[in-house]
């Protein structure tokens, strides 16, 4: 028969105490709860919607072109390995 350290009886007695309080508490609140009432409305809505006209006109709304470019990245020297 082994004997556990001080700290590992601490431990498990912590762990029993908490399972033990989980399991008064899962208990004691779902003990006298009726369940609730459940009601289903459906509603249907029916609606029309007309497409959207798409057209690709260059000198129109929305058009976007960036102004600023990015510089280009750093190239290291063939052969350059660091």
């Amino acid at each position: 028969m082994t004997t556990l350290s001080p700290a590992r009886r601490l431990a498990a007695a912590a762990v029993a105490a908490a399972t033990l309080g989980l399991l008064g508490l899962t208990a004691a609140c779902g003990k006298n709860e009726a369940p609730s009432p459940t009601t289903t409305t459906t509603t249907t809505t029916t609606t029309s919607v007309s497409p959207t006209e798409k057209g690709i006109n260059p000198s129109g709304g929305n058009k976007f072109t960036p102004t600023v470019k990015a510089p280009t990245p750093a190239t290291a020297i063939p052969g350059d390995n660091n």
